[in-house]
């Protein structure tokens, strides 16, 4: 179906009532004005001239056009336009509303004074931010109307809609973003051009790879040689013999292979002699058996996926083949935050299932965060009950505040918790293929959902007449008279660290996770603390005027105190604690446990500014520190500089395998030989501190923050095929990487870094990327399907592809889709998109012009 068709079916289908209504009466009017209200965002500028007084604008407008017909009876008491807008709003002009921040990105706009609707007019609202919006996915769904005494009603322009192609949502309200010399960047610095067709042409044509063929295992093992003889027919089944294993241990990865009960022998042993480093396996394939040889159970269940891989390859007829391998780094992790938007069990099982496939053995689960509590407590039950649920409820009695575009009726996707029974299960499933689960619940800052689900507790109590209750786990200061705003706008996020109910808040909290942990016969080994992006609180609550005191005066060191308070507690449980590089480097180390890997730290510097000082000075002081790096590991970032790729881009304009599969995580400073700086700039990076010897990364970690990530299909899509490449680099060496010299500078394009390893590193990878599309859509991932590369000279069209053997179709004008098979002659424009391996998805369409 042509794309203006299906739109206008959506938003034909969103014009309809969005729930029963009274027929006639205020509710009835306000019901029809939500269905039938214009409603367009448009990005206009990144780099205007700035009214005065705001410094580093942009320009954003929201254009309502009323009906010609309006209901009759418009409510007008109470009558306000809710929207979500995660920029900061110095000015907002209108004609007819007034403007208020309500909190975090949550605005409000009302009637002026003598203000009306009229039937056919139209509004522009024009809002004055602080940053840039650089891409549609800025735009938060779920705009809506409120009136005194009514149900709030979401326009119905704003809903978004699922693309039927690519299985995406999309925001048919938010207008297309074609100006790129206004829109792309903020100030002639920024060297960043949109990805196009044409110039995503241009970059493939140098990279490309031929289809895979040999061992196509993923991560690359260490060592992998195919022999000559008879293919092993695996389809006729194997005989499992087991020698110092359970089969429970290696019975998800035996699945995995999906092959019958036979009379081919499948051996596996556990030696670690034989098979030295822990996870690391020995795989012998010959026509009379298979051999598996392996440290432990984990590297006994990476043979089998290995094997897995290249047998679905080969269609189940293995060349016999001999694998010895052993991963680079201990931790290789993924973090999903079910904070900002949730995403139930069923996803982060399927998601395991993928973990495993690859070698991923933790799974970081962000399950608390401003907009959301995600984990049940039972001895807490308002945390889930309330903090979970996001609705129009001005005084948060019964949901918190709908941030992030959740919309007023507190239902959808973006709102839920895991169960205890969900939680035990999903640590079940990981258990059972050798991934560890670490539990985070950001604190102190990033704690609204926290604080105001106990502030009901507290509420509950108290008019119960249990005072004394009440106070147990209230985690505010109700003295405290300190205005601060978060990085996310927030004016009421960070818990009270001088209070003793924030501390039996966080040990209660601990303590049941642990215990979810022994239910599922797996015990909690780290929990992570968050401790970033703390806002500057406190300073004027009485119960922090002793502590303030006792830190010179300086309100900013209660956060490390805190961190190491809670680290301590932790420890005395047993328990490694984990936390963000910039709330842990405040630290001091001496008050930090002493014993190795009892400290995890996540670096999460961007690589030109922060990540080699964050890095070198954390792993310095003997902590385990994990690459969490955004321009490595932040996939909740766009895939490149296009405003129809989706993700925020604070950190970096485009994050795409190549990049992720080019880093070099044993020598941070050489890695300004390939990658570049936030304005596309190639620029040196100084090796200060420097490394001291004895030292090296502990591992590296995928990050999926989920701002702007409302579904499953847009999980999958932001992590494969990235988490691939993150995967191989966590699993295997990057040969084009020069010996870490301490003190050493690199520039961009720096000859140390060996160019053409590297490329044919990537063309390798790209081959083995392409044959595991299938595996992956045996498991359910609704994997990225990247749009070609095109253009047209002399008349004649060409099209290429990040990843071989990946389906191109063309159209010109209002014809029929066309598979492309090579250079064809073409008159005018022509669209393009690419289709995935079992060719049931397309990628998002782009459009090629002759060129001129």
């Amino acid at each position: 179906m042509r794309a203006a068709g299906w739109i206008t079916m959506a938003m034909a289908a969103l014009a309809a009532p969005q729930a029963p209504a009274a027929e006639t009466g205020p509710q009835a009017s306000l019901d029809r004005l939500a269905d039938t209200l214009g409603y367009r965002l448009t990005m206009v500028d990144n780099g205007p001239t700035c009214p005065a007084g705001i410094d580093g604008c942009f320009l954003t407008t929201i254009t309502l056009t009323v009906p010609e017909t309006l209901p009759a009876h418009v409510p007008t008491k109470g009558f306000a336009l809710y929207f979500s807008f995660v920029n900061r709003l110095p000015l907002v002009e209108s004609d007819i509303f007034v403007h208020r921040l309500i909190n975090g990105d949550v605005q409000q706009l009302t009637l002026k004074p003598g203000a009306t609707l009229r039937p056919g007019a139209r509004h522009e609202i024009r809002l004055w931010g602080i940053g840039s919006n650089f891409s549609k996915a800025f735009g938060m769904p779920n705009a809506y109307l409120v009136a005194d005494g009514l149900k709030p009603r979401t326009i119905a322009a704003t809903r978004p809609v699922i693309d039927p192609e690519t299985g995406l949502e999309i925001l048919p309200f938010v207008a297309p973003m074609t100006d790129e010399a206004k829109l792309a960047t903020k100030s002639d610095a920024d060297k960043t051009r949109w990805l196009t067709a044409e110039r995503a042409f241009d970059v493939q044509a140098a990279r490309l790879a031929p289809e895979a063929k040999g061992v196509v295992i993923l991560p690359k093992p260490a060592k992998a040689v195919q022999g000559e003889g008879k293919a092993i027919d695996l389809t006729r089944g194997v005989a499992l013999t087991l020698n110092g294993v359970e089969r429970s241990a290696v019975a998800p990865a035996l699945a995995a292979l999906g092959v019958p009960e036979g009379a081919l022998p499948l051996t596996i042993r556990i030696d670690p002699v034989a098979s030295a480093k822990p996870e690391s396996y020995i795989l012998d394939a010959k026509p009379s058996g298979i051999a598996i040889v392996a440290h432990d159970a984990a590297g006994a269940s990476h043979a089998l996926r290995s094997l897995a891989q290249q047998a679905a390859f080969e269609k189940g007829k293995l060349t016999p083949l001999r694998v010895e391998d052993a991963p680079e780094y201990g931790f290789r992790g993924l973090h999903i935050d079910l904070g900002r938007n949730f995403h139930g069990r069923d996803e982060i099982l399927k998601l395991i299932e993928a973990m495993a496939s690859y070698k991923l053995n933790k799974l970081h689960l962000h399950l608390a965060e401003d907009e959301g509590w995600r984990i049940e407590i039972p001895a807490l039950p308002e945390l889930a009950e309330i903090g979970s649920k996001r609705c129009h409820d001005p005084s948060e009695q019964t949901c918190i505040l709908p941030q992030l575009g959740a919309g007023p009726d507190g239902v959808g996707g973006v709102n839920g918790y895991l169960s205890t029974a969900d939680y035990v299960a999903i640590v079940r499933a990981a258990a059972a293929r050798q991934i560890e689960v670490i539990p985070s619940i950001d604190m102190p800052g990033h704690s609204r959902a926290a604080i105001k689900a106990m502030e009901l507790r507290h509420a509950r109590l108290s008019a119960a007449g249990k005072k004394a209750e009440a106070d147990e786990y209230r985690l505010i200061d109700p003295a405290d008279t300190t205005e601060y705003r978060s990085i996310q706008n927030y004016s009421d996020n960070t818990l009270n660290v001088c209070l003793p109910a924030t501390y039996r808040f966080v040990d209660t909290v601990v303590d049941a996770l642990a215990a979810m942990h022994r239910q599922a016969g797996v015990p909690l080994r780290t929990f992570h603390l968050g401790a970033d992006e703390t806002a500057g609180a406190w300073v004027k609550s009485p119960a922090c005027k002793t502590m303030i005191a006792g830190n010179g005066g300086d309100a900013g060191k209660l956060t490390p105190r805190f961190i190491e308070r809670v680290t301590a507690s932790l420890a005395a449980k047993g328990l490694r604690a984990g936390g963000w590089s910039d709330g842990m480097g405040h630290t001091e180390t001496a008050a930090m446990p002493k014993e190795p890997h009892m400290v995890q730290t996540n670096i999460w510097g961007v690589l030109h500014t922060g990540a080699i000082r964050e890095a070198h000075d954390q792993m310095n002081r003997g902590w385990d520190a994990v690459l969490s790096i955004p321009d490595l590991g932040y996939f909740d970032m766009p895939y490149a500089p296009h405003p129809d790729e989706g993700g925020y881009d604070w950190a970096s304009r485009g994050v795409d395998p190549y990049q992720v599969y080019g880093f070099m995580p044993g020598n941070l400073p050489a890695n300004a030989a390939t990658i570049r700086n936030i304005h596309a700039e190639g620029k040196s990076i100084e090796d200060k501190p420097a490394l001291q010897p004895g030292h090296r990364v502990a591992g590296l970690q995928a990050q999926l923050w989920s701002e702007t990530i409302r579904t499953d299909a847009q999980v999958d899509y932001m992590l494969f095929p990235r988490l691939l490449a993150l995967a191989e680099r966590a699993w295997a060496p990057a040969p084009w990487t020069p010996a870490y010299q301490a003190g050493a500078t690199y520039e961009w394009g720096d000859s140390r870094v060996d160019a053409a390893k590297l490329k044919t590193g990537w063309q390798d990878f790209a081959g083995r990327v392409a044959a595991q599309f299938p595996m992956l859509e045996r498991i359910g991932v609704a994997y990225r399907v990247a749009p070609p590369g095109a253009c047209i000279v002399g008349g004649k069209l060409e099209a290429n592809s990040m990843f071989p053997g990946t389906a191109i179709e063309y159209r010109i004008g209002d014809g029929a889709w066309t598979r492309y098979a090579g250079p064809v002659a073409v008159d005018g424009a022509v669209d393009l998109r690419s289709r995935s391996a079992d060719g049931k998805r397309a990628s998002r369409t782009v459009r090629v012009e002759p060129a001129r």
